[in-house]
């Protein structure tokens, strides 16, 4: 059952989470959703390898389309599903989330109540207060962050962009990247309280994460050089300050003293700090001290 003039479509990029997946989608059954299922079609891009979603969806959920994705990455995998959708609007979340039961209704209304505009974010909300240090989610109870797993935008226009930038290999940044440059074109986009998904807790994935979010980070602003007026040594060096307050807070809170937390995550800021100034700044300093007379 795949519809042919759907008003939205929703894109839902994934990865060997076929249990997660499967709550996501039970929140986006037909009769489920408060709008009509004439009026949206669901689309899963799977990156998977060994194992896919596939016979998962033909066997319970007949209803959602199948892609196999492109093994490049999130920011591909959401092209790719872009690709196949036929909606005026796409609506973009992950295999994690949990859509609320007015979700697409609540956009559908803003888009009606507000025409001019052509891009839409909604809440991301978490289901219970914070348990434990390694816990993280993309809280956005007021918007301004345009977070990839709850945005609609008009089709045209996110191909016009051309997308999610594919050289963002992990799922860090590349929804920020998108946001600087749908801005810097000119498009405003508007914040739905009422579309609202809840993103579980998430466990952080230690140093690992905190590689990705370095090249991510280094990346994004080799493309957006003009970004280092907010994102530079400064802003993480009081980003180091946040998080190790916060992390000191929370371990006391939870009775969890661990090294990582403590010391190697706000640390990593400090790293980035002097990384970002070396990298854009030190060749500067360099010819500072080469142009020095000398004695």
């Amino acid at each position: 059952m795949f519809n042919s003039n759907s008003f939205f479509s929703v894109i839902i990029p994934t990865c060997n989470r076929n249990d997660l997946l499967a709550k996501c989608l039970d929140c986006l059954a037909p009769g489920i959703q408060t709008l009509p299922i004439e009026k949206y079609e669901v689309i899963v891009t799977d990156d998977g390898l060994e194992t896919t979603a596939e016979e998962m969806l033909l066997k319970c959920y007949p209803w959602v389309k199948w892609v196999a994705g492109s093994q490049l990455g999130p920011a591909a995998n959401r092209n790719n599903g872009a690709k196949y959708a036929r909606g005026e609007w796409l609506v973009f979340t992950d295999d994690d989330c949990l859509p609320d039961r007015h979700w697409l209704e609540a956009y559908t209304k803003a888009i009606t109540t507000i025409p001019e505009y052509q891009v839409f974010e909604g809440r991301v909300y978490v289901d219970r207060p914070r348990r434990y240090l390694a816990e993280t989610s993309p809280v956005n109870e007021s918007g301004g962050y345009l977070w990839s797993c709850n945005f609609t935008i008009k089709r045209e226009l996110f191909q016009s962009l051309g997308g999610f930038d594919e050289r963002f290999p992990y799922a860090t940044m590349e929804d920020v990247e998108f946001r600087v440059r749908l801005t810097k074109q000119g498009y405003k986009f508007a914040f739905v309280k009422e579309a609202s998904v809840c993103h579980p807790w998430r466990f952080k994935k230690g140093w690992y994460q905190l590689k990705q979010h370095q090249e991510s980070t280094l990346l994004y602003l080799s493309i957006h050089p003009e970004q280092l007026d907010e994102v530079n040594s400064f802003y993480y060096l009081k980003h180091f300050w946040r998080v190790f307050q916060f992390n000191l807070l929370s371990a006391i809170e939870f009775g969890e003293f661990k090294f990582y937390y403590l010391v190697i995550e706000p640390c990593f800021y400090l790293r980035m700090s002097s990384l970002i100034f070396v990298k854009h700044h030190g060749h500067k300093l360099l010819r500072h001290i080469m142009s020095l007379p000398q004695k």
